[in-house]
């Protein structure tokens, strides 16, 4: 992508906020569907719905640090501003306590609320339109099983055109279409299982799949990895066994990754931690092993050659004495750990991928997986950002990519002042 592209996505952008306006409000009408069943709300319902909500990891976005479950209030920055969720409770003027199975239908399938606002697809409606519509009516069960807690809706702060429901018109225009899962025939039971839950509660693609300028992604399954907006973080692809691909590990190894977050060729920190510790490790073994199925079949492709320009020796120098004081102990002389709970860095894939984002993430803040039932205590790494400059972590990070036989590029310092 050129330096122009962006300029030319928001040109064309506002010609399209320009014309959508006109119309928009015709095109926030409700969008019409069809009424679903009076389905009663058993224990059975709400506790499937409860399941449900943990696929989708929706607690993640809608509770906000020390608030309510559920209640809303949390900031998700995007490169246009910041989004607040909503309150999901069921309280009747802050919550979703007038709104019907339909209306919650409505805005997972078509991204539009009860009032006719449409939605901001930091919400993934793109992904949740592939929700079918029992499962949508087991999640509108659970939701409204919940305590009602009064918690007002925070206003997004983002900035014009992208404030607008003309925007949004214009966006839904070029990039959406509601596409519900249409299972495979070629595939069997447990690979559509698989196929349906990555693509769409678990909407792994908000992460995974890169996004053009105007922060959309493909319709059709792209895990070939995307930047993380405004964290920092590297959700590697899927796609290529030499950066998070699974192609060619064994279905257990895969299924304990996502349920324990730690396995023996891998751990997961950062963002993914956060999904296996609200999401994926609460999934029974069934729905594990069918999201591992199809991970493993998913085409390989691999990422374009990576820079290989080496850092200064005087760099190389720098960062191979602080390995020795930093990072020897736990991780070997060599790269080679002697200790299973410390990973070796010679081969890793964290280091060794064209990205080094990750990597210099963890150097600076600390690297930590989730604790669950199955790893109830993690070994963590702590952070070295307070304690080393820009230039260190930079010749430390550029040291380990290029030792040991790793043909990865250089860190800059200002790469690692952009990510601090």
């Amino acid at each position: 992508m050129t330096r122009r592209t962006p300029l030319i996505a928001a040109a064309l952008l506002l010609g399209l906020v320009a014309a959508a306006a006109v119309w928009v409000r015709h095109a926030t009408q409700l969008v019409p569907v069809e009424p679903g069943p009076n389905v009663k709300h058993t224990a059975e319902l709400v506790e499937r719905g409860a399941y449900l909500a943990r696929a989708g990891n929706c607690a993640a976005c809608h509770t906000e640090r020390g608030g309510a479950a559920y209640a809303g209030g949390k900031g998700i920055d995007t490169p246009f501003g910041t989004v607040y969720a909503s309150n999901l409770t069921p309280d009747a003027e802050t919550g979703i306590g007038r709104w019907t199975a339909d209306d919650f239908w409505r805005a997972l399938h078509h991204g539009q609320s009860r009032d006719g606002r449409l939605l901001y697809p930091a919400f993934p409606y793109p992904d949740y339109a592939r929700v079918t519509r029992d499962d949508s009516d087991a999640l509108h069960a659970f939701l409204m099983s919940l305590p009602p807690v009064r918690e007002p809706n925070r206003t997004h702060t983002l900035r014009f055109p992208y404030d607008t429901q003309a925007a949004l018109v214009a966006w839904r225009t070029l990039f959406f279409s509601p596409e519900p899962y249409r299972p495979d025939t070629t595939q069997p039971a447990e690979w559509n299982r698989g196929a349906y839950l990555t693509l769409g509660l678990g909407h792994c693609m908000a992460c995974h799949a890169p996004r053009n300028a105007l922060g959309a992604t493909a319709n059709e399954p792209d895990f070939s990895g995307g930047q993380i907006p405004m964290q920092g973080w590297y959700a590697p692809s899927l796609a290529s066994p030499k950066e998070a691909g699974v192609q060619d590990w064994p279905l257990d190894e895969v299924v304990r990754l996502l349920r324990d977050g730690h396995g023996e060729r891998g751990a997961t920190m950062g963002p993914m931690a956060e999904v296996v510790a609200g999401s994926t490790s609460h999934l029974n073994e069934a729905d594990l092993r069918a999201m591992g199925l199809y991970l493993q079949s998913l085409p390989v492709v691999e990422p374009p050659a990576p820079d290989t320009e080496t850092a200064e020796p005087q760099a190389l120098a720098l960062g191979q004495r602080l390995y020795a004081a930093k990072c020897a102990q736990c991780h070997g002389e060599n790269g080679v750990s002697s200790e299973p709970e410390f990973p070796s860095l010679a081969g890793h894939r964290t280091v060794t991928m064209a990205s080094s984002a990750n990597l210099v993430r963890v150097i600076i803040g600390g690297g930590f997986p989730p604790t669950t039932a199955g790893n109830p205590a993690p070994f963590g790494m702590p952070p070295f950002g307070q304690e080393l400059s820009d230039a260190e972590i930079a010749a430390l990070a550029s040291y380990v990519r290029g030792a040991w036989g790793h043909m990865a590029s250089r860190v800059l310092p200002l790469e690692v002042q952009k990510i601090r």
